[in-house]
């Protein structure tokens, strides 16, 4: 299968990086909100608006997303999933403020699957135009221009409870990629049958309606 992984809040670890941050710079005034605390996506949701400028300016300062750290078994996670033959691609949303951003997402892949890695890093703001078999990504919900190819796995947090789906995270991540190759593989022969039946049903020397067109 070809299965895109989201890097931040999948492979690294975004919620515990800003968690850090906040608190060693405005911890000792108002506390990052624990993880329970989380109900929203976007940050800046679940804390006070006047505090929406200082939320961004952890995320988006120099330095934040080179050193995240990975999610607790997504690499060796990786590994696996390479080993055991599926086409693992890296499919990432940059900030809108994307200075620091995209060149530390690279280098935070670099830094911990290696640069050969950086071949299968795709850094796009809709993720609808990329080819796949399986999204997984902490986001609840995944809009673009287009319906998108891949299913949508639903990496477990706090902030994505509220959303039915497919779940999954990296202890339980064989059994969730497992039935989803099953399902697909399913659908693939069905999509076969029907097409074996069709073809079928057109008989030889006889032109079907669409035939020559």
């Amino acid at each position: 299968m070809l299965i895109l992984l989201d890097q931040d809040g999948v492979l690294a670890d975004f919620e515990r990086g800003f968690r850090d941050a906040w608190n060693l710079r405005y911890g000792d005034h108002v506390p990052a909100l624990a993880p329970s605390e989380r109900k929203s996506f976007r940050l800046t949701d679940d804390y006070s608006p006047r505090l929406a400028d200082a939320v961004r300016s952890i995320y988006e300062a120099r330095g934040f997303y080179r050193n995240l750290l990975p999610m607790h078994g997504a690499l060796k996670g990786v590994h696996v999933l390479l080993e055991e033959g599926h086409d693992v691609r890296i499919c990432t949303s940059p900030l809108t403020f994307w200075r620091n951003c995209v060149p530390e997402k690279y280098e935070w892949v670099e830094r911990h699957l290696g640069a050969e890695f950086l071949q299968r890093l795709i850094v796009t703001k809709d993720k609808t135009l990329v080819r796949g078999h399986v999204l997984v990504d902490d986001k609840p919900r995944v809009d673009g221009a287009e319906m998108p190819l891949w299913r949508h796995v639903i990496f477990d947090a706090p902030y994505n409870r509220g959303v039915h789906g497919p779940r999954m995270t990296w202890d339980n991540w064989r059994e969730m990629i497992g039935s989803v190759e099953t399902q697909l593989g399913a659908h693939a022969q069905q999509a076969s049958a029907h097409c074996r039946r069709g073809a079928a049903a057109i008989m030889p020397g006889r032109r079907s309606p669409d035939d020559g067109r």
